[in-house]
């Protein structure tokens, strides 16, 4: 408490909570029974709040109280991130969703004070024709034409900082951002294994194709994302020389686990590079369709872990220090912590319902 007292309210902070908790100023002001006028006045650093109003906050919103009285930190705009699927988010999701990434960068400037984590290494091709910006890319990192098997250990390596979504929601994708110098993507882990490659592949193609002042989310860039991706896990040479034309379902599923792609990417990858006629590849996804192979992927690969995270965490562990002592020491709820690590992460994660 005394520490508080020495604090001054932050309101960029109580503003990011009540974002991260997807609710909006009426609402936060009738839970915490205060008139809407008093609560603009907070936010306008006309008053501060009583340490009560503060308390009652903290309680609405599940932070400790001792969030709100910390420096402004570093959000996530919605202008910067290359959110996917945007018809199907409301601004709450994508509130809730940049409010995490704020937290995920928060948590992760608190990791690299005391571990060393890969310096960036990702090249900026923008206006390159996305294919060949994969090949370039691939070239550059010593990958050949070969199968990716593990995205995003290889995405670490090179200085991508991957935590997860974890949202209560299949409409909210992956995302990605820069962070002064640093590349951030974001992955919605409820996904099956094949669609997080995919979607990190896609995000990994905004953060080479676009420019790091502000990624722009239009449909032409995401075409490019798409193609980048697409081309990057399953090259060209590749593809050309693994699988003969006009295959029927069965031998896409087999033929998937050798780049671990979904069926449906595979088939658009075929149909993309002439191995598909119009007719074949619209058979074939009528076929997926039918046997609900997008959301239940046929035989499934197991998801990728993080091996930055994991071996910051078991470091921690071995220290002594918990995940409830780290979301201490930032002021957040263990729940924060654990969304950011939950299906990137071999020890099990506990999370509030």
């Amino acid at each position: 408490m005394s520490a508080m007292r020495d604090s001054q309210f932050n309101r960029a902070r109580l503003d990011l909570a009540r974002r991260r908790r997807g609710m909006t100023k009426r609402a936060l002001a009738g839970a915490a029974g205060i008139s809407i006028r008093s609560l603009a006045g907070y936010f306008r650093d006309e008053r501060e709040p009583e340490q009560a109003t503060a308390v009652r906050f903290a309680e609405i919103l599940r932070f400790p109280v001792g969030f709100f009285y910390g420096p402004t930190l570093d959000e996530v705009s919605q202008e910067g991130p290359s959110f996917r699927a945007l018809s199907k988010m409301t601004a709450r999701q994508r509130d809730q969703a940049t409010a995490g990434g704020t937290l995920g960068v928060y948590l992760c400037d608190w990791i690299e004070r005391r571990f060393r984590l890969p310096e960036p290494d990702i090249p900026q091709y923008e206006y390159a024709d996305p294919e060949i910006a994969s090949m370039e890319l691939r070239a550059r990192w010593g990958l050949g034409a070969r199968p990716i098997r593990q995205v995003v250990p290889l995405l670490e390596l090179h200085g991508v900082r991957v935590f997860s979504l974890a949202e209560d929601t299949l409409s909210v994708d992956a995302y990605s951002v820069w962070r002064e110098e640093t590349p951030y993507i974001f992955l919605n882990t409820q996904k099956s294994a094949e669609r997080s490659r995919m979607d990190a592949a896609h995000e990994l193609g905004h953060l080479v194709l676009h420019s790091r002042g502000g990624i722009q989310r239009n449909r032409q860039a995401e075409r490019e994302a798409q193609q980048f991706g697409a081309s990057f896990l399953m090259p060209r040479a590749s593809v050309g020389s693994t699988v003969r034309r006009g295959m029927s379902l069965e031998e896409i599923v087999r033929a998937k686990h050798h780049w671990t792609v979904s069926a449906a990417g595979l088939t658009y990858r075929l149909h993309e590079l002439g191995l598909l006629t119009r007719y074949e590849y619209s058979q074939r996804f009528i076929e997926i369709g039918r046997l609900n192979y997008r959301t239940e992927e046929p035989e499934p690969a197991p998801r990728e872990r993080s091996q930055v995270l994991e071996k910051v965490f078991g470091r921690l562990k071995e220290r002594g220090v918990s995940v409830s002592k780290v979301a201490d020491e930032l002021s957040i709820h263990p729940d924060e912590v654990g969304k950011l690590l939950i299906g990137l992460v071999g020890f099990p994660v506990a999370l509030e319902s």
